[in-house]
This record gives C-alpha cells, sequence and structure tokens, in this order.
C-alpha cells in the first residue's frame, strides 16, 4: 500500500500547480475569460472582480489579467479604470455584462438605462506594452422614438454612425434613416486611463453629438 500512496500523493503534487488562481481577499470573481491576447501560443486568464470599496457610483470594479509561468498562473496586469461601477447602469442597474476574448482581443460590454436603453462594447488590443482600446460599439435609444448605432474602429480612425427613427402609431417602423461615415484619429485610451473618461466626438456632416 505505501508505494500506491506515494505514488498518488506525486501525480497530485505535479498536477496541482497553476491549476487554480486564488483569488485576492476582499475580491468577487464576476466573470472570467481566457484566450490568446499576447499571440504566444498560450492562454492568458482575464477576470473582472467586484471589491468592498464604494463610491457614489457604486463598488468599484477590477479587471485582473494572468498569464502562466511554469504552470503556475501570476498577475500580467490589473486596472481599477476599466469597469463601469455597480451603480452606473441607471435604472437597470449594474451596467457589466460579460468579458470575452476573441481573436485575441479582449472584449468587455456594458448596458443601462430604462426606457431609454443604452449598450456598448469596448475593444482592447495588447500593443505597445499596454493593452489600448482599438474598437468601440454603442447602441442607444428607445423603442417608438429613434436608436442610434456608433462603430468606431479606433486603430483606423473609422467611425460608422446610423440613427433610425421609429414611429409606433400604426405598428412599429422605421420611418427615416441617417447615416455618417468619417476619421477621426484624436483617441488615444488604455485600460489604465478608459472610465471614467468621456470622449465626445462631433459628427462633421450631421453634427452629431457622439460619447464613448
Amino acid at each position: 500500500m505505501k508505494p500506491i500512496v506515494i505514488i498518488i500523493f506525486i501525480n497530485s503534487f505535479l498536477q496541482s500547480p497553476g491549476q487554480d488562481i486564488f483569488h485576492p481577499s476582499g475580491l468577487y470573481s464576476m466573470a472570467e475569460a481566457s484566450g490568446d491576447l499576447d499571440k504566444d501560443g498560450f492562454p492568458e486568464k482575464v477576470i473582472v472582480y467586484d471589491t468592498h470599496d464604494t463610491t457614489d457610483n457604486g463598488t468599484i470594479r477590477e479587471l485582473w489579467i494572468f498569464k502562466r509561468n511554469n504552470g503556475i498562473w501570476q498577475v500580467w496586469t490589473k486596472s481599477r479604470n476599466a469597469i463601469l461601477k455597480s451603480e452606473e447602469g441607471g435604472m437597470m442597474g449594474d451596467p457589466f455584462g460579460d468579458v470575452q476574448i476573441k481573436n485575441g482581443v479582449l472584449n468587455i460590454s456594458f448596458s443601462g438605462g430604462s426606457s431609454w436603453k443604452w449598450n456598448h462594447t469596448d475593444r482592447y488590443r495588447f500593443q505597445n506594452n499596454t493593452f489600448q482600446l482599438i474598437g468601440y460599439t454603442s447602441y442607444y435609444g428607445k423603442l417608438c422614438e429613434y436608436w442610434e448605432q456608433f462603430d468606431y474602429n479606433i486603430s483606423t480612425g473609422k467611425i460608422i454612425y446610423k440613427k433610425e427613427y421609429e414611429n409606433c402609431d400604426d405598428g412599429q417602423k422605421i420611418t427615416k434613416t441617417e447615416r455618417e461615415t468619417f476619421v477621426n484619429k484624436t483617441i488615444s485610451l488604455n485600460i489604465q486611463n478608459r472610465y471614467p473618461c468621456s470622449i465626445s466626438i462631433k459628427t462633421p456632416k450631421l453634427k452629431r453629438d457622439l460619447y464613448l
């Protein structure tokens, strides 16, 4: 029996390092995602944590990114400025939606509002030794009023804007559509300075104010 016990102990010891991340004290995991963020052929792990730290806009959230080093998960980078706070969703409550990794890009989604609803997604890529905001997509509007879509490829500067007006007097119908495409290369944000930063861009033709 002794050799069997020794074999089981050794096998368990060899498999255990790096299998789990021990969550920091006082932080509570809300969501996580895995994927290769730096194109080294190995997946990283992203975790969004809730904290006990409160502000006028609710509790602070933290984004932690882990890499494996010799089979052990280690903190690569973290930020308190990449996730909206718990009460920044308006009447809908918590604005945090999800975190995903697609094709090496970190996607973080949010939503909120009440009768007037909004949602947006931030897209980050690891480049220039940081996670830079490379894309942003938002929707905003109200049923039977209008819906705005704002898609911003920050890497190229290309912005596509669309606004559809609705009328519900005789069923839900789109009565008018406005579109504008233009280029703006003035934005530079990353996971360390994303929020509470608020940036506005005015469309050159329609003179609409867009916010990200």
